[in-house]
């Protein structure tokens, strides 16, 4: 197996010190970008995205779209992971990821957190199918969602 991990150039010393430390260079690259601002490198080229803790930090529309580019990664058959701070549907919980909401809704221009029927949605929205919640908690209360690219 193999990765590429796509962040901030800023974020480079900190993987490349992780990459090292359990001794996988051979098989992680890591490549500066702007998730945000451009197109993801190398298009239908892996077998499956994850993206951690990132959509959080951004509006709706910022968020769906960071989702389309990692789909536009996939190749057909790819699948697509999804871990945040998981609101419910009726977005006044779990305690934890409601008030990281609230912190984001401070602390950024649109952050937020996002329930399951959001992530979804913008999931669906980009031709990901076979979308569901995987049995995984963490203390905090995040949550992983994952789906399969059709084509």
């Amino acid at each position: 197996m193999s990765a590429s991990v796509y962040d901030l150039g800023t974020t480079r010393p900190f993987a490349e010190k992780t990459i090292d430390k359990f001794k996988v260079s051979d098989r992680v690259e890591f490549i500066s970008g702007n998730f945000i601002e451009e197109e993801f490198p190398l298009p239908k080229a892996y077998d499956a995205a994850f993206l951690s803790h990132i959509l959080h930090g951004e509006g709706p529309e910022d968020a769906a779209d960071v989702i389309r580019k990692a789909v536009s990664a996939l190749k057909p058959g790819g699948r697509i992971f999804i871990h945040e701070f998981i609101l419910d549907n009726d977005l006044a919980g779990p305690l934890f990821p409601a008030l990281f909401s609230i912190n984001m809704y401070l602390g950024t221009d649109k952050g937020q957190a996002y329930s399951e029927a959001q992530l979804s949605a913008m999931l669906k929205a980009n031709g990901v199918t076979d979308i569901r919640r995987l049995a995984f908690s963490s203390p905090t209360r995040s949550g992983v969602i994952q789906g399969r690219v059709i084509g």
